[in-house]
């Protein structure tokens, strides 16, 4: 008895450790690393499943960290454990030449990640780091030090990797290494397996793991990533469909948690880390680079769904193809972008600029409808619900926010790589916003052709691109196209992938110069050769943009020039003293700096080092751009 009721407890032991899954009406989510994944036989299209069962000495994959205000956090991905393997991670940090184990971590057996995370970090060394599982599974890597003392920070921003191409992205990675991005931004949709996460997570992690192993990762997910082929999460609520048109989730909570865990939990600590219906967890944050302030937001996880919100106007509710519809039609009150916690933490944001000498927002999508055909070259859309366009009022709301700051944005999702400069009220009065290319293009391709072939009012001076200069979108939203990569019409038609045909797909890199408050946007083909310099990139980059840019609105007035005294580069704030707005909040490079202002009348300008706090001058009457008024301001702490 003793000896059956002791191998009785050993088999419920051993099934305990047997990996989760989603529930019995999920059997098949996420079916290559759950259940008894070791034991299933993928056939068809699923073949690529067998790629998990890896030797066991090497089940520890890939990991990615970003460092942030003195935090390290640090996910660790494995492969999916049998159930006599232990279920726990270690991470082990090079000091003195000698490694030394700093932590261990749980492994999550829904996703099969292991996170850590160490305070009073030092950010100015670079420490080797590897994260071990068992006796000789091992992944190695570099923290980096954050770049502070950097003038050039350089991002690279990269999005779309089609399943469609499982092969490797060798010739990208081997660009990325040469131009030594300082961070890399992955803008969503790591993967198109949908209800395979975790072996798509894989692929993505083994196809970057040699760029992404020795510097900080920001990656966030979008709809393909979470199981969807559009996202309008609307607050975490269940989607009945996967095109999730009504708005929410319609994959499991738990997997959807598991997605973000997997992808975002070594972000910095979320702004208001409250959860959204359904228990569904929130990341939106900030986190500085060398003096960069990024605010990562979510783009679609507080967004109505269009469907039964408006009239149908085209093949399915978020497209419309009716030329004749009324704009403001659509933009129904009490609808959705970015939510009211999201408008409050850019607001916040925009303020505080502790550490910071220029802005940029990260997101998934742009904020505007800037295509024309969709999928085929032969498919004309008029107006797509799933950019950030729509709701207009939710659109402009953000920039506005944004504006505030002088923050550029960089995104993906698109496919289409562009380069456009929003208005809210006029044209180019509102930030710039760079999209990636696809990583791989040969999935829903778009382009930018307007109808009839017209180029836009006040084209891009010099552009060897015939259609730009500014436009409305399918939704009224003004934008000016500054330049494009569209595919070949013709590769497109073939449908068939080839190394020397034109998809244009690729990534982006931008370089931040700080001292000049300038950024340069360069776009380079998935095959490209850096070596051969500018020439190798699209047509029309690499582009600059001054960081005043981000605001264009035409001043009607300035204030005194101030000097300020106490503080090298401050930060100024101009607020409206009529409506007591804030207009913008920005970093003076010198001491010596004249605030634009929009309108007559008064206004209270702030001076502080990180918030515009230290000093208040109220009443400040606006004055014509030509006088010589001058204002000193002595500021101490």
């Amino acid at each position: 008895m003793k000896l059956l009721s002791f191998l009785l407890s050993l088999s419920i032991s051993v099934l305990t450790l047997q990996a989760a899954d989603f529930g019995p009406d999920w059997k098949d989510l996420d079916s290559g690393a759950t259940g008894e994944w070791w034991n299933k036989t993928h056939e068809g299209r699923k073949a690529w499943l067998e790629m998990v069962k890896v030797p066991r000495d090497e089940v520890m994959a890939f990991a990615v960290y970003t460092v942030d205000r003195g935090t390290l956090k640090m996910t660790a991905q494995l492969y999916p454990l049998r159930p006599d393997e232990a279920r726990v991670a270690r991470l082990e940090l090079k000091i003195g030449g000698e490694w030394q184990e700093t932590a261990t971590a749980p492994v999550y057996e829904l996703g099969w990640s292991a996170h850590f995370r160490l305070e009073g970090w030092d950010e100015n060394k670079s420490i080797p780091y590897r994260v071990r599982h068992g006796a000789k599974s091992v992944f190695e890597g570099l923290i980096r030090r954050n770049p502070h003392d950097k003038n050039e920070i350089v991002i690279g921003s990269l999005s779309c990797n089609s399943n469609r191409d499982r092969g490797d992205r060798d010739a990208m990675v081997a660009n990325l290494k040469k131009q030594d991005p300082d961070m890399l931004f992955f803008a969503g949709d790591q993967t198109y397996d949908h209800t395979e996460h975790t072996a798509g997570w894989l692929m993505w992690g083994m196809q970057f793991r040699e760029i992404i192993k020795d510097r900080p990762v920001v990656t966030i997910p979008d709809d393909h990533d979470i199981g969807q082929g559009n996202l309008w999460g609307e607050g975490g609520v269940r989607s009945s469909t996967p095109h999730g048109n009504d708005g929410g989730y319609f994959y499991p909570a738990d997997y959807v948690r598991m997605v973000e865990r997997c992808q975002t939990w070594h972000l910095p600590d979320a702004f208001d880390p409250a959860a959204i219906a359904q228990g569904i967890g929130v990341y939106y944050t900030s986190y500085n680079v060398g003096g960069v302030d990024f605010a990562i937001i979510e783009d679609r996880k507080f967004k109505t769904g269009p469907n039964g919100e408006i009239p149908k106007m085209g093949p399915r509710p978020d497209h419309i193809n009716e030329p004749t519809y009324k704009r403001s039609a659509v933009d129904v009150p009490g609808l959705e972008l970015l939510g009211e916690r999201q408008i409050a933490f850019l607001s916040n944001w925009s303020e505080d600029w502790t550490g910071a000498d220029m802005k940029c927002v990260l997101s998934q999508t742009n904020f505007a409808g800037a295509v024309h055909l969709h999928g085929r070259f032969e498919d004309r859309l008029l107006a797509d619900l799933d950019s950030n366009g729509w709701p207009q009022t939710g659109r402009n709301n953000a920039l506005r926010e944004m504006r505030k700051a002088m923050a550029f944005h960089l995104a993906g999702d698109q496919h289409l790589s562009v380069v456009t400069h929003h208005g809210i009220e006029e044209y180019r009065d509102g930030p710039v916003t760079f999209v990636s290319p696809a990583l791989v293009n040969n999935y829903y391709s778009r382009w930018w052709w307007p109808e009839g072939g017209e180029s836009g009012a006040n084209p891009i001076e010099g552009s060897p691109l015939p259609w730009t200069g500014d436009y409305e979108d399918g939704l009224g939203n003004k934008i000016t196209m500054v330049a494009y990569a569209n595919p070949d019409p013709e590769s497109n038609r073939r449908g068939e992938r080839d190394r020397n045909e034109d998809w244009a797909d690729g990534y982006g890199l931008v370089r931040f110069d700080k001292k000049a408050q300038s950024v340069v946007f360069e776009c380079w083909p998935r095959f490209a050769d850096v070596s051969k310099g500018d020439s190798g990139q699209y047509p029309g980059w690499p582009m600059e943009f001054n960081m005043s840019q981000n605001d264009g609105r035409e001043a009607v007035a300035y204030l005194p020039e101030l000097k300020i005294k106490g503080i090298s580069n401050p930060v100024v704030q101009v607020i409206e003293e009529a409506t007591g707005k804030v207009l913008y909040t920005t970093r003076v490079q010198g001491q010596s700096y004249r605030p634009k202002v929009y309108a007559k009348g008064k206004y209270t300008v702030r001076v502080g080092e990180g918030r515009p706090m230290l000093k208040s001058i109220h009443g400040v009457g606006s004055v014509g751009a030509k006088s010589k008024k001058k204002l000193t301001i002595t500021v101490s702490r």
